[in-house]
């Protein structure tokens, strides 16, 4: 559970934390990547994990995820400039991939069939916490402390992890001739690091006809057409191919794609505006967001319930979250220099319900349209699904935000005072405070402009989503808790192969 919490608590301690990251480092072209660059990572070492507890043993291999994570955390702690941060935060996306997987896999191997409903109900109860209590603990730690204090809280919770998993579990290794897909997660991973590239660099920082644009798409595309030639080929594939024969898979990684993009475009950048502009201090940024994230898990609880009753039509949530989330990109366009706080908090919630609702309704039809025994390896594909639209997302719309507000920046205070001011050191939101009223306005402008971009591009996103959804069936999907027990989960102490692998990618 500790490990559950660490994947789950670190992205949403961060957000609120990268403002003043961003103005102590410099390099507001490079916010982006902080997230990025930890996605990716994950992303690509997710499966490998996976694959690597049911050849050598699930503790252990757990326990050097947390150890890696743990290891990344200390050095994004102690990172100098944008450039070490965003590498160190890649070593610990390595080993985040694992921290999901290798708790999820211990957790099936220890308890019984009958009780792992109540172990459901506990991951319900902490994933909450931590989406709650992440940015109010990384709004305070970066008041009353230091914006690196929201990477060094890692070190007491993940210590406990490996005390407790180290000295506490005993497993029996049940080796197995699984093979690691480590072309495929290659290939995977090449295709994924060159469209962010080309997402993050075309049009900004290169036009988009330059050699070096059309060299990544080149790139990602080969990369991609050979990824495919070898999953079908792979003894165990990252992702099999066969899933996508059913449609509404096939729609619902669309779905989770695009909802991963604008979930975390939008996260990482509303904190931006409410401290630069709205002049709220970390804490605060944290406690505005609330209505936000209880808007995506009250929507993930209901979207459950109803999908378990008779009747229930699966084409009802995505749609219903889909026009729900381009309503509240739309809404979100209305913030201004002076829009007052509250409201801005409040029209948070509009956006997170439909996050929550598209969010839960794409793994759910996921878990009911593959057969029982690629249960694992489809709600494995559609959180990877998530994530590579997040990377993607952050990436591309990050691009936006950093040419807008460095354009409007240039224009109002001059190139050379806008190159002083995101280069580092005087553009945090408590030195914005000291600063010129003249130079206060041009920064908020900026910002403004720039969140204007994201949720231009999140709208659009959305609107993506919105049609993608009406292409699902409308036919009832089975509980989802009598999916595993027809085959998708292996009884307690069963040596684990292929499917609980899958299943831990949950």
């Amino acid at each position: 559970m500790l490990g559950i919490f660490l994947a789950t608590l670190d992205g949403q301690i961060v957000s609120t934390a990268l403002p003043t990251v961003v103005g102590d480092l410099g390099g507001l072209d490079r916010l982006s990547w902080v997230v990025t660059a930890y996605l990716l990572t994950a992303a690509a070492a997710t499966p490998i994990w996976g694959k690597l507890g049911d050849l050598y043993g699930r503790k252990g291999a757990y326990l050097s995820s947390v150890v890696i994570f743990l290891a990344g955390s200390v050095l994004s702690g102690l990172a100098q400039d944008m450039n070490q941060l965003i590498a160190f935060r890649a070593l610990q996306g390595l080993g985040a991939g694992g921290l999901m997987v290798g708790a999820l896999s211990i957790i099936g191997v220890l308890v019984a069939a009958e009780d792992r409903g109540r172990i459901q109900s506990m991951i319900g109860v902490m994933m909450p916490v931590a989406f709650v209590g992440g940015p109010l603990l990384g709004g305070f730690l970066t008041d009353h402390l230091s914006w690196r204090w929201a990477f060094y809280v890692n070190l007491p919770v993940g210590a406990v992890a490996l005390l407790a998993v180290g000295t506490g579990i005993r497993l029996r290794t049940a080796r197995t001739s699984v093979r690691i897909d480590f072309a495929g997660a290659a290939l995977l991973t090449v295709a994924i690091l060159g469209l962010t590239l080309l997402s993050s660099l075309g049009g900004s920082s290169y036009p988009w006809t330059s050699p070096q644009v059309l060299t990544l798409g080149a790139v990602s595309a080969a990369a991609l057409a050979w990824f495919v030639r070898v999953e079908r080929r792979a003894a165990e594939p990252v992702i099999p191919p066969r899933l996508f024969r059913s449609r509404t898979f096939a729609v619902s990684q669309l779905l989770s794609f695009l909802v991963g993009a604008v979930m975390l475009a939008v996260m990482i950048h509303l904190p931006q505006y409410l401290q630069f502009v709205r002049g709220a201090s970390s804490t605060t940024g944290g406690l505005l967001l609330l209505p936000l994230m209880l808007g995506m898990l009250g929507a993930q609880l209901a979207t459950g319930r109803y999908l378990d009753r008779p009747g229930a039509r699966q084409r009802r949530p995505p749609v219903l979250g889909g026009a729900l989330t381009l309503a509240g990109a739309l809404l979100l366009l209305l913030l201004g220099r002076q829009t007052p706080t509250a409201l801005v908090s409040a029209l948070t919630l509009v956006s997170g319900v439909g996050i929550g609702l598209v969010m839960q309704s794409t793994m759910l039809t996921t878990m009911t349209s593959a057969a029982p025994r690629d249960m694992g390896a489809a709600t494995g594909t559609v959180t990877l699904a998530r994530t590579i639209g997040g990377s993607l997302g952050v990436a591309a719309l990050g691009a936006v935000y950093t040419g807008r507000t460095d354009a409007v920046l240039a224009g109002r205070l001059g190139r050379e005072a806008a190159d002083r001011l995101v280069g580092g050191g005087q553009l945090t939101p408590a030195l914005l405070r000291e600063v010129p009223a003249a130079v206060r306005t041009a920064v908020q402008d900026a910002v403004v402009s720039g969140l204007h971009g994201v949720l231009v591009g999140a709208a659009l996103l959305s609107a993506v989503a919105l049609g993608a959804a009406w292409l699902l069936g409308d036919t009832r999907p089975g509980p989802v808790g009598g999916l595993g027990r027809e085959g998708g989960q292996q009884a307690a102490g069963e040596p684990v192969g292929r499917g609980r692998t899958g299943a831990a990618a949950e």
